[in-house]
């Protein structure tokens, strides 16, 4: 509850008492001079209520349950029912706002809940564990939504739903580039949603490798996530596609001295990180290696694909964009803004190429 006026911390106690007593709730009161009063009330059965009154105009009701049937559900909501009634009754109106959030439900078997880029926690729509192992690399977990059909989870990150064509449509191009008879090099993408994509589009050759890629992430994307990669992940290698289990650099590198050259470079390994200490975030470092390296296989009229991040963190994007000032040769550079699904925020995807220098 917000309040208009400051308040009498004593006098909303009084007032709001019954309501617990009468469940049978003790009561413990503290209380501060010039803070308020913070009022715990427990019951019998494990459930507890956490009443904080501030001064100034701020009556906070935190009631927690450890009965997940809807019976304990419905006593909550009567409870907390009475507790508006009797504080409408009380300010009458002076009320400025009341604000009543959705049951949180803790320690469940299912983990309804995840934070978005931007740090903001979000509530999926989750009902089923699909996938859940853990790989030498990292934790990976494919949970169903009801919305957004089961949503690839890598060490607690959202990386892609099967909702999230935007997404792959996004960082090759929003559809406004031609792969016919093209050379592709795709960085990461072990979910196989671009190369699926790109394989429609007739390209000469695509060629997906990634730093550490990690066969479990293909291994449960190919029997989870079909809708997003369909069958090109059932093989290593098809007509005009190869997916090598290397690490990205040591080929990069390779393919630098061997004077081997894309049409197309996708990196998909990383978003752009939140750090803005660049000199002291090894993401960092790797993210103007990955740079540095593809500008030296991608072709002088080639493009280069990524993703930034959520819209939100604009230091660090500002930060990656500095970076591309720093590297071998000078590139140019646009951005898009692309609402991702599964991501329930706005998502930053650049395209750079090489700056065309007069002879």
């Amino acid at each position: 509850f917000s309040l208009n006026l400051a308040v009498d911390c004593n006098a909303v106690l009084k007032a709001l008492q019954p309501i617990f007593q009468e469940q049978g709730m003790t009561e413990t009161v503290h209380n501060w001079e010039d803070h308020g009063y913070l009022v715990t009330y427990i019951k019998k059965n494990g459930s507890f209520a956490n009443l904080r009154i501030h001064p100034h105009g701020l009556v906070l009701v935190d009631l927690q349950s450890y009965n997940d049937h809807m019976k304990g559900r419905e006593e909550a909501d009567q409870l907390l029912n009475k507790v508006e009634e009797r504080m409408k009754e009380l300010f009458h109106g002076n009320i400025k706002r009341v604000k009543r959030l959705p049951a949180i439900l803790r320690g469940g078997v299912i983990d309804r809940y995840w934070p978005t880029a931007d740090g903001r926690l979000v509530e999926y729509d989750i009902d089923e564990v699909v996938y859940d192992e853990d790989s030498p690399f990292q934790n990976i977990k494919i949970l169903h939504s009801k919305q957004f059909g089961n949503i690839l989870i890598l060490s607690g990150d959202v990386n892609l739903a099967e909702s999230d064509l935007a997404y792959t449509q996004a960082i090759m191009g929003s559809g406004k580039e031609d792969y016919t008879g093209k050379e592709v090099l795709i960085l990461g993408g072990g979910d196989g949603g671009i190369l699926y994509e790109i394989v429609k589009l007739k390209p000469k050759m695509v060629t997906m490798v990634a730093s550490n890629i990690d066969q479990m992430v293909i291994d449960g994307c190919r029997k989870h996530m079909r809708k997003t990669c369909g069958d090109v992940l059932d093989n290593l290698k098809g007509e005009c596609y190869q997916v090598l289990i290397e690490d990205c650099i040591p080929v990069l590198k390779r393919y630098a001295k061997e004077g081997r050259m894309f049409d197309y470079v996708i990196n998909d390994l990383t978003a752009v990180p939140i750090s803005t200490s660049p000199e002291e975030d090894s993401t960092w470092e790797f993210l103007r290696l990955i740079l540095d390296l593809s500008m030296k296989v991608l072709k002088q009229d080639g493009k280069y694909f990524t993703q930034g991040n959520c819209i939100n963190l604009t230091d660090a994007l500002t930060l990656y964009e500095e970076q591309l000032s720093r590297l071998y040769c000078p590139v140019e550079f646009s951005k898009e803004t692309v609402c991702v699904p599964s991501y329930m925020e706005l998502w930053v995807f650049y395209t750079i190429w090489k700056k065309q220098t007069d002879i």
